[in-house]
């Protein structure tokens, strides 16, 4: 005799069971395996379809109804769960659309003001807010040290989503004592001894670059220039050259590949389990493109040695100083980070320092009159061993680095399962939860910076005797003001054991370039640009994508 098939309620309720059973298990990980993902949404419903086949006409309509009752039971037990009060981050405010799902966030990385939407919550849920359903941003000093210091957190897991598990990791994807080895070389690369070294290589680039834009005849886009200067030097300080944009542009489309990809790789940090589909989309293509180009010249380094100590240098062990040395693959994963870290940013923050001194016709006759002041006609205005001595010229820097940090959104940190709830700051962070230190946010809070945040006062900077009024800039002596300036909450080059170990070239670089610049040219602003373009334009990709900047440089007299 044989059994009857259950009634379509039991197999409803079987299907529904199976679907919050899934959901008890997965919310423990996020499975980014693509076979997890068909186990997940096609396995399962496939196997319940045979209980709904005795119900349905045909196998086709079986298998719909078990997978639509399955999901739509996934689906809602992760809902209720991520909204409810049983959350472990259920106390912490935010949008309702960053509680449910990542997606949303991948969703604003697309419009690229990421920055400006974490900003507008901290201004409006307060200094901890929730991001995302195990995420939140923390602006608050005091968790910079506990989050990123030497007893810090590990890197999170939006880094897992940037690229597809059979490439690589770079240095600033781990964490641990794998990290501590890994930047060894990168130390030796970048102290005080190796820039010195470099500074013949700023100073041909720059050159070049003055040559060339003083060949300019009216307006002319400096953001452009200077994004060819910096690629340029940081090809000849990673691989002893290989990029000529200064002379031919972008012919090759490397930089335009980089910054194409970057719009995606950016949303797929917010949804890892997306990442390992990258490669089959046709921006992935693009990353592939600039990958491979970074590896190209990366081999040709190999094969051909080193003419002078450049970063590869030390990358290859060639003075043999690492009794292990790093492996083929780990310095070709380097060798793109190079380019990206050393190129991008630093173009950006020059085009961002020159912005604001043409807006701010006070600012630019001060820094001028200080590096004229400084190298007087016939002195080597490229001397390094001045510049760290220039306090209006550093004053600006700092500014622009505070307004404008190199990446926008601050660095990602995850307090690990199983190692308890972690202390950053006041705050009690439970153990599984993704944290951000929220750069842009931190450096425009009036608790730390003050008077005015949110406006370009480089004297904030200075000492109290040398300082003007950002209320009436015009005034000779000190201002009689109150200037709260807290450095513990200045991390435009990240904090802690994995903070930028490039950033001492990247400010050499800069004072180099702007004091030769200013030194050249008369600058200002083309006519008929809205100058509050270059902030509406910046777009946070992690590397910040900008506008146009159009200038007209008119050659100084000497």
């Amino acid at each position: 005799m044989s059994s009857s098939p259950p009634s379509y309620q039991h197999t409803v309720l079987v299907a529904v069971g199976s679907g919050l059973a899934c959901h008890l298990v997965f919310k423990h990980y996020e499975p980014t395996a693509p076979s997890a993902h068909l186990g997940l949404l096609v396995a399962i419903p496939g196997i319940l379809t045979w209980i709904f086949i005795p119900h349905c006409p045909n196998f086709a309509l079986a298998f719909a109804s078990s997978f639509f009752i399955y999901v739509t039971s996934l689906v809602t037990s992760i809902v209720i769960y991520r909204l409810g009060l049983f959350h472990p981050l259920a106390k912490y405010p935010g949008p309702m659309m960053c509680k449910l799902s990542k997606l949303w966030m991948s969703y604003i990385c697309t419009t690229g003001k990421q920055h400006i939407y974490y900003h507008s919550l901290h201004d409006k849920y307060g200094d901890i807010v929730r991001i995302g359903p195990n995420e939140l941003s923390i602006r608050d000093a005091a968790a910079v040290d506990p989050m990123m210091g030497s007893q810090g957190l590990p890197k999170g897991p939006v880094w897992a989503g940037r690229n597809p598990e059979h490439v690589g990791k770079a240095l600033i994807e781990i964490s641990g004592p794998e990290h501590n080895r890994r930047r060894r070389p990168w130390n030796r690369a970048f102290n005080s001894e190796a820039l010195k070294g470099y500074e013949e290589i700023i100073e041909n680039r720059a050159t070049q670059l003055m040559q060339t834009l003083g060949n300019q005849i009216g307006p002319t886009n400096l953001a452009m220039w200077i994004s060819y200067f910096t690629f340029d030097f940081m090809s000849d300080m990673a691989f002893g050259g290989g990029s000529e944009m200064l002379r031919d542009g972008d012919r090759d489309g490397i930089r335009q590949a980089l910054h194409n990809s970057s719009v995606l790789t950016t949303a797929m940090g917010h949804s890892p389990w997306f990442g390992q589909y990258y490669k089959h989309i046709s921006m992935g293509a693009e990353k592939r493109r600039f990958r491979e180009f970074t590896i190209q010249r990366a081999q040709i380094r190999m094969k051909e040695g080193s003419v002078t100590k450049d970063v590869f240098h030390h990358f290859l062990n060639e003075d043999g100083t690492d009794t292990h040395p790093p492996s083929l693959s780990e310095v070709t994963a380097d060798s793109t980070l190079v380019i990206v870290a050393g190129s991008d940013t630093t173009s950006t923050l020059m085009c961002s320092l020159f912005w604001f001194i043409m807006c701010n016709a006070t600012v630019y006759r001060r820094l001028r009159d200080e590096i004229d002041n400084v190298f007087p006609a016939g002195e080597n205005v490229l001397d390094p061993s001045k510049h760290v001595h220039m306090n209006y010229l550093n004053a600006v820097v700092n500014e622009t680095l505070r307004l404008l940090p190199p990446v926008l959104s601050g660095s990602q940190r995850v307090v690990e399962k199983g190692s308890g709830a972690a202390a950053l700051g006041s705050h009690m962070i439970p153990e599984g939860t993704a944290v951000f230190s929220h750069f842009y946010s931190l450096h425009r809070d009036p608790r730390y910076f003050s008077p005015l945040p949110d406006t370009f006062w480089p004297d904030r900077w200075l000492s109290e005797g040398a300082r003007t009024s950002p209320f009436s800039p015009t005034r000779k002596g000190p201002a009689n003001i109150d200037v709260v300036l807290d450095r513990t909450a200045f991390t435009p080059f990240s904090f802690g054991p994995s903070n930028c170990v490039g950033k001492n070239l990247a400010i050499q670089e800069i004072r180099m370039v702007v004091c030769l610049m200013l030194q050249s040219f008369d600058m200002q602003l083309a006519e008929g640009y809205d100058a509050q373009r270059w902030e509406k334009d910046l777009e946070d990709r992690l590397i910040s994508h900008v506008g146009e900047l159009p200038v007209v440089l008119t050659a100084r007299k000497s």
